[in-house]
């Protein structure tokens, strides 16, 4: 798929407040650390995040993604009744009905005639909500669209601890499937695509997605088994991560020939923020090079549909782009889907 006439007009990320380092979750899992006879530091070591980031108590998906919606607005300088179109693209969301959208919509003041959804697909919400957009900008439908995301990671962090520290049958392999849990960290991102010609920005190439839905049990948060506690999600992590990479190096190779574009032409890549292990993989399975890469797990975790556009707005504040820059935005969800994005700054 190849774009004509799509930007990227601003991205911008909302940090939650409370430092949460993985050396503390240890200490609350203590009891079945010495149990399980775990050495202390295995979460980071295994991993590479050294912290995660969680709001105060009482925020909801759709207020943490306002808050990053107000940034990305006013940092794309557009007046509010130009946004055709609000996507909210999180794993987190208010309810099952209404549509988280609607919240983010009312509490952006948006226009009435701005249509909204919300797009569900894991971790990579946000880059399928780019190419709704873009696509929409390509049709001449809108003139300008604002993607949130607020992911809320304190009910399933909650949940976990509380389940680890209950279950006396727990072994050193059933943990594993918790491992992927105790990774997850809070976030919001907004992100504005507008219409290239009338309000410039960073020109949305294209690029190329592909799914493997065989691969659906590797990671699932159930609903059923939801209870007072909170969320539980089981997380084939090994796996997981195999399968992904494989279906990410295809992705790739995808992608780049639809750009035209070799390994050695992106100057900078921008993945979904999983771990080490992960990352490491990653790179070796596409042959690009890590040195390139821009990674924000060490600090911030796995953050969900918001971890990969919170890494390159990171980068934009502590890293800018020179005019000219191409970039691969490499995306991966469990189900298992992969979407990768060229994108000249």
């Amino acid at each position: 798929m190849l774009f004509h006439n799509a930007a990227l007009l601003a991205v911008a990320a909302e940090i939650p407040p409370r430092v949460v380092a993985s050396a503390a979750i240890e200490n609350e899992l203590a009891p079945v650390y010495e149990r399980l006879k775990l050495p202390a530091g295995r979460l980071e070591l295994m991993s590479g995040i050294r912290e995660r980031r969680f709001w105060h108590d009482g925020m909801r998906p759709s207020r943490a993604a306002a808050l990053a919606g107000e940034k990305a607005l006013a940092a794309a300088g557009l007046p509010r009744e130009k946004i055709g179109c609000l996507i909210n693209a999180s794993v987190c969301r208010d309810f099952m009905e209404p549509a988280t959208a609607s919240l983010a919509h009312h509490l952006l003041g948006l226009s009435a005639r701005c249509q909204i959804f919300d797009l569900s697909n894991a971790c990579l919400g946000v880059l399928n909500a780019v190419c709704q957009l873009a696509a929409m900008l390509d049709l001449g439908i809108i003139d300008a669209g604002l993607i949130v995301a607020g992911e809320v990671a304190e009910p399933l962090h909650r949940a976990t601890i509380k389940k680890l520290l209950a279950d006396k049958t727990l072994t050193r392999q059933s943990i594993k499937n918790h491992f992927a849990s105790l990774t997850i960290g809070s976030g919001a991102v907004g992100v504005v695509v507008a219409n290239r010609q009338k309000f410039g920005g960073h020109k949305i190439l294209g690029g190329a997605g592909l799914t493997n839905s065989a691969a659906n049990k590797l990671c699932r948060e159930d609903t059923a088994e939801i209870s007072a506690a909170g969320p539980l999600m089981a997380t084939d992590s090994e796996k997981l991560l195999r399968a992904g990479c494989e279906l990410a190096a295809e992705t790739w190779r995808l992608a780049a020939a639809e750009l035209g574009w070799t390994n050695d032409t992106p100057d900078r890549f921008f993945t979904h923020q999983v771990g080490s292990a992960h990352s490491k993989l990653l790179f070796e399975s596409l042959g690009l090079d890590a040195a390139k890469d821009f990674p924000t797990y060490p600090r911030y975790g796995n953050t969900g549909a918001a971890a990969l556009p919170t890494a390159l707005a990171t980068a934009m504040t502590e890293k800018p782009f020179a005019a000219g820059e191409k970039i691969a935005l490499l995306g991966i969800g469990s189900g298992l889907s992969s979407m990768m994005l060229g994108v000249e700054m």
